[in-house]
């Protein structure tokens, strides 16, 4: 990721020395994460991922209480089983512990597998739109402000009202195929 930004800002960099000198440069950004918060389409995403994640979560939670209970039962009788059926129910019950476990981590990729899915249209329209933004702009770049590490920049460099505009309006999306 590091070095990713360091090719990024190293590419801006020879782009600013590479320009003429009477060439005006205008420098833009865009928060990604905002527009995706407050587009329709982002919003829409967001509360499917949201119901996902809360029927995922009331499985889990149902499953790891029905360990607890076994657990429970487990702590009450272990003392009157023989050493062999204990370290049995004890093995048992980790593995059972492994297997939430393990699932766990397995709906925490699919939902981060599902957000990419639902999100990834939703990006490449919006890169459609700052494309537009430049086009009619001219000599401009953007920056997106958290990926870019941009610390601080003049409020009048912020673009990103004007993309989730644009995309609210319809702006940006494929053409419809024949």
């Amino acid at each position: 990721m590091a070095t990713m930004k360091t090719f990024l800002s190293a590419l801006v960099l020879s782009l600013l020395f590479a320009l003429p000198a009477r060439a005006e440069l205008k420098i833009a950004y865009v928060d990604m994460q905002r527009a995706l918060l407050e587009v329709d389409a982002g919003r829409q995403a967001a509360a499917k991922l949201a119901k996902m994640k809360q029927q995922r979560q009331r499985d889990l939670d149902a499953e790891q209480q029905a360990l607890q209970q076994l657990h429970k039962s487990f702590e009450k009788q272990k003392a009157f089983m023989k050493a062999q059926v204990r370290n049995e129910k004890e093995l048992e019950l980790r593995n059972k512990l492994a297997e939430l476990q393990a699932k766990f981590g397995m709906l925490q990729r699919e939902l981060a597998t599902e957000e990419a899915k639902l999100t990834k249209g939703i990006f490449e329209r919006m890169v459609r739109i700052i494309a537009a933004m430049g086009e009619a702009e001219g000599n401009i770049i953007f920056l997106e402000k958290t990926e870019s590490s941009l610390l601080w920049a003049p409020k009048s460099y912020d673009r990103t009202t004007e993309l989730i505009r644009r995309f609210n309006k319809g702006e940006g999306a494929p053409a419809p195929r024949r």
